[in-house]
């Protein structure tokens, strides 16, 4: 009886863990559309709304879900609190802060970083080029994530199950 009750635990804990790293790769692509779409609105309130640009980070926290919403709020927190950060020690202090709570890779990190460099310190067209390079490098990212999602995803579901099933298994 307590070796079925841990078979079905050990099975229960494996199918989680691979619906779990699963629910990373389903996770990544939808983040990466949602940080497009931020960086889209930034675009916007810098371009057309002529918002200077801690006023046009908060009000793109507040149209963008978490865990980035938080990532944008730091970013104007960081200016508006610490008048001795720049812009680029503000946005990197954030990006570090919050990426772990993100599904996204390095590659998203470092184009964030490289966007964090050039904003707050040139013209607004000068800016708004610089996002949309960002959102083309995002757009690659993303159809790669997907790519990645539709060749792992299924993968690590099956893979959890049968770990668990193989030590039920070695077990028993």
């Amino acid at each position: 009886m307590i070796k079925l009750l841990g078979a079905i635990l050990i099975l229960f804990a494996g199918t989680m863990i691979g619906f779990q790293q699963a629910a990373r790769f389903a996770e990544r692509p939808r983040q990466l559309r949602q940080l497009a779409h931020a960086l889209q609105r930034l675009d916007t309130e810098i371009g057309y709304g002529h918002t200077p640009l801690p006023e046009a980070l908060e009000r793109t926290a507040v149209a963008t879900p978490e865990p980035l919403a938080s990532l944008f709020r730091k970013a104007a927190s960081g200016i508006l609190e610490t008048e001795s950060f720049t812009f680029r020690e503000s946005w990197e202090q954030a990006i570090n802060l919050h990426w772990d709570a993100t599904s996204m890779r390095g590659n998203e990190k470092a184009a964030l970083i490289r966007l964090g460099s050039t904003l707050g310190i040139s013209d607004k067209e000068d800016q708004m080029k610089h996002i949309r390079l960002a959102l083309l490098q995002l757009k690659a990212e993303e159809d790669a994530a997907r790519d990645d999602q539709g060749r792992y995803e299924k993968m690590w579901k099956s893979l959890g199950i049968l770990i668990a099933v193989l030590i039920v298994i070695l077990m028993v």
